[in-house]
């Protein structure tokens, strides 16, 4: 590491102030404090002392979503051999998923990181570490089968429109994961549907195949919600779907690293799984009994392990800019986005990943929901004086 040390600090001179590449300094000081911590400190105004930076608030995000990740690559490798019908031991699946998943991941962040350095050379402010989260839950968010030019422009909306137009990291009033996976969905639908989410590149030896179907749980559940997976092959997530979304265990892994560290609210998972809870639980009762197959007879806890549920209330739903502040409004940010996704599941199958669009639609009402708490609390405190 020493090594590295003394080639930046001979290059150095060059993009401060005065040197050859002055303009440079931002995309410069964003390497440096990527691989060193910095070696300065707040010179003025009032600050608060604290180790969790946001680099380790976004490392610690990133370790989370880890075991997402991992799975993901193990299931691509799965599903790909499960339709050719081979048998492939679990090393097989994963460096198969491994290899699909990577280049997707490389060109979230190139595409990404590429607009945060040209904002930052020309608005001349440090590159902030959000985007090292937003470049992993973008692909994760994705099917493997998605083109790879589609992942770019996802990344380039997203980080344009979803984050620098509204002055960067912190400043931004919707996820912008989401967003690049919203704008996708409605771009380009028919490689967005779910219709068929497995990677069937041709194997050495084997057939092409050519007539492989199978609709992910979100397509398939409201025409015939007994024709889903078993509630266990849906916790674990042996199912098509988006790369990372897929197993609720995997996510609740993260769910327990985020919440031990403090960095993600568990106020808000749990309200949104609560949220979706009683929804379900409500249409349950108000399902018709003369149509059997009805989507509104779906079991409550079904939404639970369907789709991205579990992935969004981990990782979207608690994004602390985004996100509602105030403790009574992380409770009631919560249960409405589990509420309207299973709502928007069952009356809108036009649109069956519910969840996506409820944490946008509630991203927009946060700050509202955080000012009538704060107001109510105004007047409680004035009513006892």
């Amino acid at each position: 590491m020493k090594f590295l040390q003394r080639i930046l600090a001979s290059v150095k001179p060059n993009f401060e102030k005065g040197g050859r590449f002055e303009k440079f300094h931002p995309a410069f000081e964003a390497l440096e404090t990527f691989l060193f911590v910095p070696g300065q400190t707040t010179a003025h105004g009032v600050h608060v002392r604290d180790a969790m930076d946001l680099k380790r608030t976004m490392m610690t995000v990133i370790i989370a979503l880890v075991p997402t990740l991992l799975f993901g690559m193990w299931n691509v490798g799965y599903q790909h051999h499960l339709a050719y019908g081979m048998d492939a031991s679990l090393m097989d699946n994963f460096w198969f998923g491994c290899w699909k998943v990577l280049p997707i991941i490389v060109v979230s962040y190139a595409a990404g990181l590429g607009v945060e350095f040209v904002f930052s050379i020309l608005r001349g402010h440090p590159v902030s570490e959000g985007y090292l989260v937003t470049g992993l839950l973008i692909p994760l968010t994705l099917p493997v089968t998605v083109p790879l030019w589609m992942v770019a422009l996802a990344a380039i909306f997203c980080t344009l429109l979803g984050k620098e137009i509204f002055g960067g990291t912190g400043m931004n009033f919707m996820n912008p994961a989401l967003l690049a996976r919203v704008f996708l969905f409605f771009a380009f639908p028919a490689y967005m549907s779910g219709d068929i989410w497995t990677d069937l590149s041709p194997e050495a030896g084997q057939a092409i195949v050519d007539g492989y179907s199978g609709a992910t749980n979100l397509v398939a559940f409201d025409a015939n919600y007994h024709a889903l997976p078993s509630a266990g092959d849906m916790f674990w997530g042996f199912e098509q779907g988006s790369i990372g979304e897929t197993s609720t265990a995997a996510c609740l892994i993260g769910a327990l690293i985020l919440i031990l560290s403090g960095v993600g609210s568990w106020q808000v998972i749990v309200s949104c799984f609560a949220g979706a809870l009683l929804m379900g639980l409500l249409l349950n009762g108000m399902a018709p009994a003369d149509v059997p197959n009805h989507a509104m007879h779906t079991p409550a806890y079904y939404h639970w392990l369907m789709g991205g549920f579990a992935f969004g209330a981990v990782y979207m739903a608690t994004d602390p800019v985004t996100a509602a502040q105030t403790e009574r409004g992380k409770w009631i940010y919560g249960l409405l986005i589990g509420a309207f996704t299973v709502v928007l599941r069952v009356f809108n199958p036009a649109y069956p990943e519910g969840m996506m669009l409820s944490i946008l639609l509630l991203n927009v009402f946060a700050p509202l929901i955080d000012h009538i708490v704060v107001e109510q609390h105004i007047k409680k405190r004035l009513n006892r004086a």
